[in-house]
């Protein structure tokens, strides 16, 4: 054991955390560092990504109560009462804890905090081929797979995507690595167009979705107008499948016209659970272990939109998760170099 882990198992180490303090309000707390078990590691944080759909609900106060207990986020602290310290997607280095850990890089589902120590089940190792850097997309390429198992898609299929945000592209990503599919992907911000194409997919406009007759459908735009437009594209006895998080807002389904006649299909996805096709034989942490392979394609780096130092998230976060916000991933920076 070394003299640094030495002395931290002595205590004396705290972290700093980001809590929302009320709606729309966050600041740094500090965050004193419990002493490190034998079953347990030190993670030096390098990266973490803000989850737009997920944190914007609970930046803004708008988790649904019915739903708190299910939202609660591994270490998570505070309720969404307020305050609480919320997150789920960190990365970074093993400072202290097993030999054969240390300086590995890990993923861990932890809030944004640059120093925390974790049950060494609850860290996945990142593998070499995915860079620290890419690697907190890994909760939403978890969702992402699980919506593709969730699908029934295969090889050859139409497959159509509403809503080109980070869990839309790498539905796309994932889905045109499928021998012979057509993949078509529609999004209001037009400029999304040049990474779709580079995901091996095709960017298309409404009408020409509406005419697709598409064997499967993802919606994850979070709008009632693009879920009529998954609907519309949908060809007889498709299946759509719901990826958006509306929390308390309440959404019109347009489920009359032709939804009965063709025999569609509207199932959920969500992260929480294994897809039923793959739960008796995975479990959470070959899903997040296959995850993190996955992101080893250096394409997804048009994912990362922005980089912002750890110590600015207070004042940059409410620009971050406001409606409308451009950009697609946002990480925050916990070191100047990694």
């Amino acid at each position: 054991m070394g003299d640094s882990q030495k002395s931290y198992r002595n205590g004396g180490k705290e972290a700093r955390a980001l809590w929302i303090e009320a709606p729309r309000k966050a600041s740094l707390r500090a965050s004193p560092l419990a002493p490190l078990g034998s079953k347990e590691a030190l993670v030096e944080t390098l990266w973490s990504a803000v989850s737009r759909g997920t944190e914007r609900l609970v930046f803004e106060g708008r988790a649904p109560r019915s739903e708190w207990e299910r939202m609660r986020a591994p270490f998570q602290e505070g309720a969404f009462s307020f305050p609480v310290k919320y997150g789920y997607c960190a990365v970074g280095r093993v400072e202290a804890g097993p030999a054969a850990l240390l300086g590995r890089i890990v993923f861990c589902l932890h809030p944004h905090q640059d120093r925390f120590v974790a049950p060494l089940g609850m860290l996945r190792p990142v593998p070499d081929a995915t860079p620290a850097r890419r690697a907190p997309l890994a909760a939403n390429m978890e969702t992402a797979l699980n919506a593709l198992w969730d699908s029934g898609a295969g090889p050859g299929d139409r497959i159509a995507i509403v809503g080109a945000g980070v869990v839309g592209l790498l539905v796309a990503a994932l889905a045109a690595r499928l021998p012979g599919a057509e993949v078509l992907v529609h999004d209001r911000e037009e400029s999304r167009a040049q990474i779709v194409e580079i995901l091996g997919a095709r960017f298309v406009g409404a009408r020409e979705l509406e005419a697709a007759g598409a064997d499967v459908v993802f919606h994850a735009s979070a709008s009632s107008e693009g879920l009529a437009l998954s609907l519309a594209a949908a060809g007889l006895e498709a299946t759509i499948v719901e990826l958006s998080w509306y929390g308390e807002g309440e959404v019109a389904a347009p489920l009359g016209g032709a939804f009965h006649a063709n025999r569609l299909r509207l199932v959920s996805s969500q992260v929480g659970q294994v897809a039923p096709s793959r739960r008796p034989r995975w479990n959470y942490a070959r899903r997040l272990d296959k995850a993190l392979e996955l992101l080893a394609d250096p394409r997804l780096d048009a994912l990362i939109t922005e980089e912002i130092p750890f110590t600015d998230a207070p004042r940059e976060i409410a620009r971050i998760l406001a409606p409308g916000a451009k950009g697609l991933a946002t990480l925050f920076r916990y070191r100047t170099e990694s």
